[in-house]
């Protein structure tokens, strides 16, 4: 396959959607979780809230997350069948290695998601809240590293990047617009 069709194929895998992400029918979301994975305010919060104390009662099992790992679990009484939970890094300024964090919560969920058999997951903008990380950069580093890991990988089938809001949504489409240009 040239280098244009792969470029076409892998984008063509990754879409931008506005919305809500604990209503999405996908096989698994990612909750963009504290350490604790023990649940916290904006998506986490609400991630937990949508999907029931089972989520919490399963969380409790796991110990816990390093920042830029993943850890998978039930979905409970989400429409995804699963929460791939991941630590985004806090935003320091740029020099606490915050770029390679956030791209291994990419990477890392996207491996389990691989190992599980997930053909369709959804991500909310990793760190880009109370973690401060600058939205711009942060969607840049998403799209690149998800395109880096669906070239190389037949699973997912497909990404959704999620925007609650309609700036998020233009951030997120305008880096996935730069990004389709490459070529």
């Amino acid at each position: 396959m040239s280098d244009v069709n792969l470029h076409a194929d892998v984008m063509a895998r990754i879409r931008i959607v506005e919305g809500d992400i604990t209503r999405l029918r996908v096989d698994a979301i990612v909750n963009a979780a504290n350490s604790s994975l023990l649940g916290g305010g904006g998506v986490d919060g609400a991630i937990h809230d949508a999907a029931g104390r089972g989520l919490l009662d399963e969380c409790r099992t796991l110990g816990g997350c390093p920042t830029g790992e993943a850890r998978i679990t039930g979905g409970y009484q989400l429409p995804a069948r699963y929460v791939i939970h991941t630590v985004g890094p806090v935003w320091r300024g740029g020099d606490r290695d915050e770029d390679a964090l956030l791209a291994a919560c990419y990477r890392n969920s996207l491996a389990l998601a691989e190992a599980n058999g997930i053909e369709t997951i959804a991500f909310p903008a990793i760190s880009t809240g109370v973690y401060g990380f600058p939205r711009e950069r942060a969607a840049r580093i998403a799209l690149a590293t998800i395109y880096e890991f669906l070239a190389s990988h037949d699973l997912p089938e497909r990404v959704d990047l999620v925007a609650y809001g309609s700036e998020a949504h233009e951030i997120l489409a305008h880096a996935w617009a730069a990004k389709a240009e490459e070529v």
